[in-house]
């Protein structure tokens, strides 16, 4: 009976305490047609699980084609639409439709999901049972519950995977750093990864904030810790939801998700793929304070374990690309010479 108790106040949340923000953004040059078709089918999935589609919030970043197709789904289906100018990456868009949404004082989660139709509605439900329970463990209102990716390298292609993979490993290593200089230990006890490697999905764009953590992460000022702004607002944007949301105290928490075996149309992949991951480092670590030293040897550490080395010579010139711009933002010298441009592992 408590079971099933719990399961209709779930769906009650779902349907009537539960605002949903869509990031929307399309490379000018994408199909018209296509873009519709793909930020129709997600909102159609979405409006399917609330009561009143003025839960979804459309949030354009920059205009053309992006504003044009949502302006016209909007019209088609009755979501709220919020639009900001200039194009600075997915995070100022989350920004702007959370702090949007924020402005009602019923929502008691607040997700994120992506425009492109890989982020299934029907699985919001889990979302919420997730927060719910964290919420009744600890007696906290702080929670973020990641949608893990079944596999990281099926949806992404093996390239991106591993460079996620990388930028997971390092991440979750300054997680630790920040939280031993704190005297506060990193809760993982809601966090199941779902791939082999032990990671959490920390870049999967599938999010979900309970409304106190929501608050804390969106109405606070932006901290670029030092870096610029491409790096905040476009490449780390994932990774700057997760940091700001646990060095705020919120519970981490995981729940599997489906998704297709390739991205139906990313943005992420038109960008300076080397950048993007080395930002996707960066970021993270100078916000939690992890010296050079420790990065470059955090680095070390993970790169030889990564399969993408076993590609030679593209994949292992990739990470070395990856790993000199890292260690150049921090002023850090690179290796030099054929011998030292990538430490294998001595046996397997």
């Amino acid at each position: 009976m408590q079971a099933e108790l719990a399961v209709h106040r779930a769906i009650e949340i779902v349907e009537h305490e539960t605002g949903v923000v869509i990031p929307v953004y399309f490379h000018p040059d994408a199909d018209p047609a296509y873009a519709a078709a793909l930020l129709g089918a997600t909102v159609r999935m979405y409006v399917r699980e609330v009561a009143n589609p003025q839960a979804i919030c459309l949030s354009v970043d920059g205009g053309g084609l992006s504003l044009a197709v949502a302006s016209e789904v909007v019209g088609s289906y009755g979501v709220q639409l919020v639009h900001a100018e200039p194009n600075r990456g997915k995070l100022a868009s989350v920004r702007n439709g959370m702090a949007h949404l924020l402005q009602a004082p019923y929502w008691r989660y607040l997700a994120v999901v992506d425009c492109d139709g890989d982020h299934f509605a029907n699985e919001l439900l889990n979302f919420v049972r997730c927060a719910e329970h964290v919420a009744q463990v600890t007696g906290s209102p702080h929670a973020l519950v990641l949608g893990e990716r079944m596999s990281r390298h099926r949806p992404l292609g093996f390239l991106r995977g591993e460079q996620e993979a990388l930028a997971n490993a390092l991440l979750l290593d300054a997680l630790h750093y920040a939280a031993a200089l704190a005297g506060r230990p990193l809760p993982l006890q809601f966090v199941a990864p779902a791939v082999a490697d032990g990671l959490p999905d920390f870049h999967s764009g599938y999010k979900l904030f309970s409304r106190a953590t929501a608050e804390q992460v969106f109405l606070s000022p932006p901290n670029l810790a030092g870096c610029e702004e491409r790096a905040y607002y476009r490449h780390a944007c994932e990774a700057v939801m997760v940091v700001e949301a646990l060095q705020r105290g919120a519970f981490l928490a995981t729940v599997n998700r489906r998704t297709f075996d390739e991205q139906p149309i990313s943005s992420f992949a038109r960008l300076d793929r080397a950048q993007l991951a080395a930002d996707m480092i960066i970021w993270p670590c100078r916000r939690l304070g992890a010296p050079g030293p420790f990065v470059a040897q955090w680095l070390a550490n993970h790169l030889p374990r990564l399969l993408l080395g076993a590609l030679v010579p593209q994949g292992r010139a990739e990470l070395a690309t990856v790993r000199d711009l890292v260690l150049q933002a921090y002023g850090l010298p690179t290796p030099t010479g054929p011998a030292d441009a990538f430490v294998r592992l001595p046996f397997i």
